[in-house]
């Protein structure tokens, strides 16, 4: 369908100077004469009934008679001229009340032709649809240009508030629909708070799902249709398109910042921090769609809204925060985790910073500097580890300096954890296990952005350090009192003798010992093979199994038991 270009009735003609009474007579006789047979065409009886509101299926701006309505436009744009022209020689002229009461009952037919094509081309008109469309492409361009041209026509003949009261009754109740459709529910701030979390909770992420839907689609859309159906409408300070779309929307859109305020308000507790974060983070997210479309003054309200939104669920999340760095430090557990090991609170407190991570452009918005980071616990300043040479405030961003805080906070615990240990080897492995959890929940999340690659591969050295410290306490005997191919055979029984005893007693200290990640289980036992095999298959070879009572192992027997060695209790044999 080519559409015909919106003729001269967009805008009023201009006026020609007073001409004698002959004339005007004559152009107002003429023109109600040649209005009223075109308008006779279209209009029935049963339109000029104005309690009439039925959308008939034949219409003069139907797809197959989009042409008669150009014309009808045209004929009522030269009506309107020359009732102009009329008031101003003879304005009690009788063709002049003819023409007036022509025009009058041509408005009401257009009336009902503005409310035909908004309510029948509803689906084309919705928001979703004028959001996203190619308005060359889609057939709603087709009801936007009659839509626009009526509104023209009405709006230059004087029937301005007739037509916009049409527009804002249909498409408010479209609006009030679709966010009650979204499930929007009218509950005041008082009614909210005396919810419990839980149910609170379940309607957070129905607001989050519904928050973007309207800022994002609903009411982007009719900010689009009130713009192109209404602008250029009215040389007032505030425009048409303005006024309109303010009052369809705005009270709409208030009400949907009932809800993050009054979640705002909420007991802060760490647990509620990542359904806080949700209402934040979308919030931020449609906030420029917020100032794009409520960009006028007159809906200033609502992008203060949105802020005040914002400052206060920032202002939530921080305590939050702080709350949950406070409940790590205040951990009291006094039993030691068996066999070494990953605490559950390493990892609870690591899958809760993993999620925290994945909220940094929410964080990075409300952590804005370091000066929250609360003092760390006494551990910190007592720790035997190398935790303590850390300075997290040396982090990128404040919202990374906050993260590695926590983790620092952590690994403070950890290391006061790993002093209930009676045997410091356990103890060092202890700390290995926790620490290396804490990098692979680093490594494979968005904490390895936000810390960097330089904070990973410190706590890297950290782990081989605590490894270190535990094999050589560990396996350091067993080492030590290896014979190797250069003892002398009158030594020989009594290296051995040494060697079985050391072997045995580490290997049923240790093999009921965890260490729970397969990588760095293997890494283990690969050191202190490499450390034990090659020196006694030396001596093996020099001294076998069957050449002395005492050579009780071969060198495979010694890689099988160290193969077994880490798994736990369902692992191990006995010797």
């Amino acid at each position: 369908m080519v559409l015909l270009k919106p003729s001269a009735f967009s805008k009023s003609p201009k006026l020609p100077p007073p001409q004698q009474g002959g004339f005007s007579e004559s152009l107002i006789s003429d023109t109600v004469e040649a209005t009223d047979a075109f308008v006779r065409q279209w209009v029935s009886p049963h339109i000029y009934d104005p309690s009439s509101t039925s959308c008939s299926l034949s219409s003069l701006f139907s797809a197959e008679n989009r042409g008669e309505g150009r014309r009808f436009l045209d004929v009522l744009a030269k009506l309107q001229y020359a009732i102009q022209s009329a008031g101003l020689v003879n304005p009690d002229s009788a063709k002049l009340a003819q023409a007036r009461d022509l025009m009058r009952t041509a408005m009401k037919y257009l009336e009902k032709e503005f409310y035909r094509v908004l309510k029948s081309n509803r689906r084309f008109l919705d928001s979703e649809s004028i959001s996203s469309c190619s308005f060359d492409e889609k057939v709603d361009a087709d009801a936007i240009e009659d839509l626009k041209m009526i509104a023209n026509c009405m709006i230059s003949s004087g029937y301005e508030k007739d037509c916009v009261k049409i527009y804002k009754k249909l498409r408010r109740k479209i609006i009030v629909e679709a966010l009650s459709h979204l499930g929007f529910e009218k509950l005041t701030s008082a009614q909210m708070q005396k919810l419990e979390w839980e149910i609170l909770e379940k309607k957070i992420k129905g607001w989050v799902r519904l928050a973007t839907v309207a800022f994002s689609t609903l009411f982007n859309g009719e900010r689009i249709l009130c713009d192109r159906i209404f602008s250029s409408s009215s040389s007032s300070s505030v425009s048409l398109a303005e006024s309109t779309f303010v009052e369809i929307t705005l009270q709409s859109a208030l009400k949907l910042f009932v809800f993050p305020i009054t979640v705002a308000k909420c007991r802060k507790t760490a647990e509620k921090i990542f359904p806080t974060l949700d209402v934040y983070q979308t919030i931020l997210h449609v906030v420029p769609k917020i100032d794009q479309i409520f960009s006028y003054d007159s809906t200033a309200s609502v992008r203060s809204q949105a802020a005040e939104s914002l400052e206060k669920l920032g202002v939530s999340v921080n305590a939050m925060m702080v709350e949950f760095q406070s409940s790590i430090t205040k951990e009291s557990s006094k039993w030691p985790i068996a066999c070494g090991g990953v605490h559950q609170l390493t990892r609870y407190v690591m899958n809760f910073i993993v999620f925290l991570a994945d909220y940094s452009d929410s964080l990075t918005a409300i952590i804005k500097d370091k000066e929250s980071l609360l003092p760390l616990p006494e551990d910190y300043y007592n720790s035997n580890s190398s935790s303590n040479e850390e300075n997290p405030e040396n982090a990128g961003s404040p919202m990374a300096a906050r993260l590695a805080w926590l983790i620092l906070v952590l690994l403070c615990k950890i290391d006061a954890k790993s002093r209930l240990y009676s045997d410091a080897a356990l103890s060092y492995l202890f700390l290995a296990n926790n620490l290396h959890y804490v990098l692979i929940k680093v490594r494979t999340s968005n904490l390895q952005v936000v810390l960097g690659d330089d904070w990973v591969a410190n706590h890297e050295v950290k782990v081989t350090q605590y490894l270190e410290k535990y094999e050589k306490m560990a396996w350091g005997d067993v080492i030590t009192s290896l014979p190797g191919v250069s003892t002398a055979a009158a030594e020989a029984e009594e290296a051995l003798r040494r060697f079985n005893k050391a072997f045995e007693e580490a290997y049923k200290k240790h093999k009921n010992w965890v260490v729970p990640d397969p990588k760095l289980r293997d890494e283990i036992k690969a050191s202190i093979a490499s450390k034990l095999i090659a020196g006694y298959t030396g001596f093996y070879k020099k001294y076998p199994i069957g050449s002395s009572d005492i050579v009780r192992f071969t060198p495979e027997d010694l890689n099988g038991y160290i193969s077994d060695l880490y798994v736990g209790l369902r692992g191990s044999v006995s010797i």
